[in-house]
């Protein structure tokens, strides 16, 4: 049952997530979101840094951080509060959820059923390849859990 819940709870990440795709349109601008904000709107670095609550020159080391990627969260959030702004923080996975999982799994039961395959060639007890899709099926279906996919062999 635990299994279900957390299939339905990555269908529903999946689908908050899709609206954050294609990822290349929250690329950050060369000098960063602070800077690039802070110039539209007409804003210099001292009158940011009073905003803040800080010196010019820390806007300044707060921007080309951001721009290294080396801003801290909370800093980026005071920034971003001081131009009017809300940060928004997410991890996007490359594709989905339930494709991640899926094909950990098949990368796991296709490797695991080649060395068992191997083994009994060694011992003149070969395996037909004739069905070997629905032996991996068969694999993830009885001998993986999704706990099971994150360990490192």
């Amino acid at each position: 049952m635990k299994s279900d819940n957390r299939k339905r709870g990555r269908l529903r990440l999946d689908e908050r997530l899709r609206a954050l795709q294609p990822i290349d349109r929250f690329r950050a601008p060369p000098k960063g979101w602070v800077r690039a904000l802070r110039d539209a709107l007409g804003m210099t670095g001292a009158q940011l840094g009073k905003r803040i609550g800080v010196r010019p020159q820390t806007v300044e080391a707060i921007e080309k951080s951001e721009a290294a990627g080396t801003i801290q969260l909370n800093t980026l959030r005071r920034a971003a509060e001081a131009l009017d702004c809300t940060l928004v923080y997410a991890l996007v996975p490359n594709s989905s959820l339930e494709t991640v999982i899926e094909s950990r799994a098949r990368k796991i039961a296709t490797s695991e059923l080649q060395r068992i395959a191997h083994t009994m060639r060694l011992e003149a007890q070969g395996t037909d390849e004739v069905n070997f899709e629905s032996r991996v099926q068969a694999y993830i279906r009885d001998k993986l859990s999704e706990r099971d996919l994150w360990n490192e062999a």
